[in-house]
């Protein structure tokens, strides 16, 4: 089977939709598939960036009439094909099957913008709406009533394109991502004893969906409190002074700041860390959750719709109400007191993180696109591609 992957961001693999995107087709070529990948990075680079972003699904139809002829499937992420589905499908006698894969619906981010803003946490500029918060939300809707398949992340997504978006419920199922074999199976450090350190990580970009307006004064407050505690923000991408603005001067010194990270270098950079805060107020999977659970972190986290697919609250991590920066607090203060508590939740989070690895989370996505070829056997000859 041939599978042409879409992805509307620059093709980064240790970052996001992209990262997913990149090691989802590693996993498809170990299983004898071909697969290409088409990214924000084929768009001619003289082309302004939003310029570039706004006319990507253009160049994806392009490429997909391109290769019609050649390709089983394409698996693009939402909004990309919504050109080649309404307008030039209709034209090439073998239509490949059309996937839309939703690395975290933008709609329901929309939302969560408009209230941060709202709330005087974000200014969004008169340039939003006339894009992000319309042409392309409309420009995402299209290509998942179009598709002959939609995968997304968790259950609120699955409902909000059922309900609000027109897509039929047969055609919507929910996938996880996940996380490299390298991450399976790590040796799991013990947890301190009650006289010894707490090393605190927080995993994300230093941006307002990630929650760092609710987190960083829970961390604040924290290292103020227990001068035995240690914070590490990883993947901030952003300038390290950014980030050290925001804590108090007494306490920076305790504060480490990675504003970049090669994926493979995480286990290395969690070792000794014993609390993953998750402040997020939308997110779509977390794939950084998954992982620093399986490098023996316990979650603190939000009641988000990624997070909620993966964690139960006082089984693998403590969840808190969104937006609640003492929720979040708390809950950093009863793990570093409770350490028996810490220790129960450290290892049913290592455990849960085990059933993660992309090869099974692979042959999930081959069996959804093999089950909408069966249905389309009929009227053409994708029926008879094997998976």
């Amino acid at each position: 089977m041939k599978t042409l992957f879409t992805c509307h961001y620059p093709f980064n693999p240790n970052a996001g939709a992209a990262g997913v995107t990149w090691r989802l087709g590693q996993e498809y070529q170990k299983l004898g598939h071909e697969v290409q990948y088409y990214s924000l990075d084929e768009v001619p680079k003289p082309i302004h960036r939003l310029l570039r972003f706004a006319t990507f699904p253009a160049f994806v139809a392009h490429q997909i009439s391109k290769l019609a002829d050649e390709i089983d499937v394409v698996d693009a992420s939402t909004g990309d094909a919504w050109i080649w589905a309404t307008l030039l499908s209709k034209f090439h006698k073998r239509r490949p099957l059309l996937v839309a894969r939703c690395h975290g619906l933008e709609h329901i981010e929309h939302l969560e913008y408009l209230e941060e803003a709202r709330r005087g946490n974000l200014h969004l500029s008169w340039k939003y709406p006339l894009y992000r918060g319309s042409i392309r939300l409309w420009e995402a809707a299209t290509s998942m009533r179009y598709a002959d398949v939609v995968l997304l992340l968790n259950q609120r997504d699955r409902q909000h394109v059922i309900d609000r978006l027109g897509v039929h419920p047969d055609r919507a199922h929910i996938v996880a991502n996940g996380i490299p074999d390298a991450y399976l199976r790590l040796p799991f450090e013990p947890t301190p004893a009650p006289d010894q350190p707490i090393r605190i990580a927080q995993i994300s970009s230093y941006i307002i969906r990630k929650g760092i307006q609710y987190g960083t004064p829970a961390l604040n407050a924290i290292l103020k409190r227990h001068p035995q505690v240690e914070v590490s923000m990883l993947g901030t991408e952003c300038p390290a002074e950014e980030v050290y603005a925001d804590f108090d001067p007494s306490v920076r010194d305790r504060v480490t700041v990675v504003p970049y990270y090669h994926n493979n270098t995480l286990p290395e950079l969690l070792k000794g860390h014993h609390i993953k805060l998750f402040p997020t107020i939308s997110e779509g999977f977390g794939v950084a959750l998954v992982e620093a659970m399986a490098c023996g972190l316990a979650p603190i986290t939000t009641a988000t719709p990624g997070p909620l697919e993966i964690v139960q609250d006082g089984k693998d991590a403590i969840v808190v109400p969104c937006r609640d920066s003492h929720a979040l607090e708390q809950s950093l203060e009863h793990l570093i007191q409770d350490r028996s508590l810490l220790d129960r939740l450290r290892r049913n989070a290592y455990t849960t993180a085990q059933h993660y690895s992309w090869s099974r989370i692979a042959q999930e996505n081959l069996r959804y696109y093999q089950e909408a070829i069966e249905k389309t056997s009929e009227i053409g000859e994708m029926g008879r591609i094997k998976i």
